[in-house]
């Protein structure tokens, strides 16, 4: 036989566990801002189980009913949490308007006149409600395809509605699941949602480590001191723009960039001067870019832009845009400010590259090595040599 008292009790410790988790993970990620909502969660759900089984002992109706008012807050805490986990605004007046609504329906149906089935009802609609509104983000998410802690999230949220609808048709049955009643009917409605409470918040932990395991492994791709990406990010994105060219036919384009005299920066102002020249020079570069180009800085001052679909004409422009808006910017410095010039050098995909882009990277560097030699700040393009003999590797065609 299943006591009652002593389910609510594992109840409440379970969740008072379950507070000091998401306490510690909201300590240790601050930015994760589901966690505080979850947190709070496990803890109001903890202090309205607590009040249930105080208005149990003392057969109580007021306990009871800011208990079921604690539950229901627990529900919207939780799917507020969701909102916030896919940075949707979270929506506090749904919320509680479903739980004053809700627990007037429960007031009414006990103290107006009372009918134990329709005041379950109210209280489960508390409960579902909340939860249902979330579900979507859980099994579809906007990102794409839902991870495997949102899927178990979800599924367990599927299986708590279930509980309560299954809860609310046995009252209207005559099978009394009310904490009132205290039976095994109520006994093993507990027990259900005490082991799903606990696997709900088991699906919300692996999100949270799927979420920080991703931007754990985006910091791998990223360069430390400018936020672009990294020597790592930009071979694997070549690698995978050799490949599509390679299947597809279509070329695309890069180009190798290289900020002049930038030795004589950090020798005559400091190496946290060329560091902020290398800060800004990237986003001098950014707003001339267009979207689904990647920025990365290769190493010191080398960087490279790789321009997907994009012909020689293409990146040729993109490369005059660049040298543009930092000659204008070197133009407009003044007193101490220090003016940053650039040399670009600019290589197409071919059939011959095929898929090693270290082939691509060694033609755009041959065209830099040759706008350098030209008088620094400009770019040139490598040409691929007509085949004629075979000692001729590609011509390059230099611009002021």
């Amino acid at each position: 036989m299943l006591n009652v008292p002593t389910l609510w009790t594992v109840f409440v410790v379970n969740f008072l566990a379950l507070g000091v988790i998401w306490a510690y993970v909201t300590r240790s990620y601050p930015n994760f801002a589901a966690a505080r909502f979850w947190m709070a969660s496990a803890f109001v759900g903890a202090g309205g189980a607590v009040l249930a089984l105080i208005g149990l002992s003392a057969m109580s109706p007021v306990p009871l009913l800011i208990a079921g008012a604690g539950i229901i807050a627990a529900s919207c805490f939780a799917a507020m949490g969701i909102e916030r986990f896919y940075d949707r605004p979270v929506s506090w007046r749904f919320m509680v308007a479903a739980g004053v609504l809700s627990l007037s329906g429960v007031a009414l149906f006990k103290f107006g006149f009372d009918h134990m089935p329709l005041r379950m009802l109210c209280y489960t609609l508390g409960q579902s409600l909340p939860l249902l509104r979330s579900l979507d983000l859980l099994l579809s998410p906007p990102e794409g395809r839902a991870s495997p802690g949102a899927r178990l999230s979800g599924i367990v949220i599927i299986a708590m509605v279930a509980t309560f609808c299954t809860r609310v048709v046995g009252n209207l049955l005559d099978y009394d699941f009310s904490a009132v009643a205290g039976g095994q009917n109520h006994a093993i409605m507990v027990l259900g949602l005490l082991f799903l409470s606990m696997t709900l918040n088991f699906g919300f932990l692996l999100m949270a480590m799927d979420r920080l395991r991703g931007e754990v492994a985006d910091l791998a791709l990223l360069d430390d001191l400018t936020g672009v990406a990294n020597r790592r990010h930009l071979l694997q994105r070549l690698s995978e723009e050799c490949a599509r060219s390679m299947r597809s036919g279509e070329a695309f384009s890069l180009l190798v960039i290289d900020l002049d005299g930038f030795k004589t920066i950090n020798d005559t102002h400091g190496h946290a001067a060329g560091d902020a020249c290398l800060r800004h020079f990237t986003l001098m570069a950014q707003t001339r870019l267009r979207p689904g180009d990647m920025l990365a800085r290769t190493g010191g001052d080398e960087f490279c832009i790789v321009l997907p679909s994009s012909s020689l004409r293409e990146a040729a422009a993109i490369a005059r845009r660049v040298l543009e808006v930092c000659r204008q910017d070197a133009a407009s410095c003044s007193g101490r400010d220090i003016p940053i010039a650039i040399s670009i050098g600019v290589a197409e995909w071919d059939r011959g590259i095929g898929e090693f882009p270290d082939r691509l990277m060694a033609n755009a560097d041959h065209a830099l090595y040759a706008a350098k030699k030209n008088g620094k700040n400009d770019f040139a393009v490598y040409d691929p040599a007509p085949p004629l003999s075979p000692e001729s590797v590609g011509t390059v065609r230099t611009f002021a």
